[in-house]
């Protein structure tokens, strides 16, 4: 099966690996992105990570995570707004040029959802839903083990549910959107604590923080028990930053969806994300492997 190099690109830092057929990571780099963060920028750096990470050249393909949209091919971004001038960037061609190895591209949040289901918590499971709570909220649906990204590569945008219509403006353009309840931010401006603080006065069992927590809950049973109805999953795995407190918020939201499903699910989980900021090269790594040597 060989080795494949994986890079997950992002707004502030790139980071890369090498990775054999069983996940193990043979080689590792972190740079910062180049500012400005242009696609020429971007492209000669991510050429010389792959070179360093394999100047031996015994890879056999590339995987790349992107902070934007994705055409259902993996060869095209369409669109990246945390980096300088990218629209419809034709990345895995020119990343396929300057390297010579054969290249996929996958949304970030898409492919953390992706190393989770092939190394992580949600390893034992074909059908997936994974949630990503930090600056935003993304996620990923993965059936069969396989990520799922609909007829143009642009579905699983999970943060961008309307969860209120009359809620806060979003930054996509709508309104009340799921982000700008249980992001970060959200959680900040609707507590008043920055969420990390929020996690720590909760630990010390401090009642007010505690029900803060189980309102995030609530808010997320509510999102979570639609898609569980229409996509019925074996787990939902929540991930970013946010999820460091999901002890104070899964079992509400847990509650929350045994309440409103439509049959009762007792095989359903709920999980904690385990590979941290490593999920999205992993699951670069895996789409890489899925692609070019199934």
């Amino acid at each position: 099966m060989g080795s494949v190099v994986a890079i997950d690109l992002g707004g502030t830092a790139i980071k890369a690996g090498r990775y054999d057929g069983q996940g193990r990571e043979l080689a590792s780099a972190t740079i910062a992105t180049p500012r400005p963060s242009t696609p020429a920028a971007v492209l000669a750096a991510l050429s010389a990570l792959v070179a360093g990470l394999d100047p031996e050249r015994a890879a056999v393909a590339l995987g790349v995570g992107v902070p934007g949209l994705v055409d259902v091919g993996g060869r095209l971004v369409y669109t990246c707004i945390n980096l300088d001038g990218w629209r419809d960037v034709p990345l895995a061609r020119l990343l396929e040029e300057k390297t010579g190895l054969a290249t996929v591209l996958g949304n970030d949040a898409n492919l953390a959802g992706l190393g989770e289901n092939w190394l992580g918590s949600a390893s034992r499971f074909g059908h997936v839903i994974f949630i990503t709570l930090g600056t935003g909220v993304g996620g990923s649906l993965i059936h069969n083990r396989r990520l799922f990204t609909g007829a143009h590569g642009l579905g699983g945008e999970l943060g961008h549910l309307v969860f209120d219509p009359r809620g806060p403006r979003c930054n996509c353009g709508s309104s009340g959107c799921l982000e700008q309840f249980i992001a970060a931010p959200a959680i900040a401006r609707r507590f008043g604590l920055d969420p990390a603080v929020l996690g720590e006065r909760a630990a010390a069992g401090d009642p007010q923080a505690l029900e803060c927590w189980r309102q995030v809950g609530r808010d997320l049973g509510y999102a979570l028990v639609g898609l569980v109805n229409l996509l019925d999953p074996e787990a939902v795995v929540i991930g970013g930053g946010v999820s460091k407190s999901c002890p104070y918020f899964l079992p509400e939201a847990e509650a929350e969806i045994d309440r409103r499903s439509i049959i009762k699910r007792p095989w359903l989980q709920l999980l904690q994300a385990e590979l941290g900021n490593e999920a999205g090269c992993i699951g670069a790594a895996r789409l890489a492997f899925l692609t070019f040597t199934s």
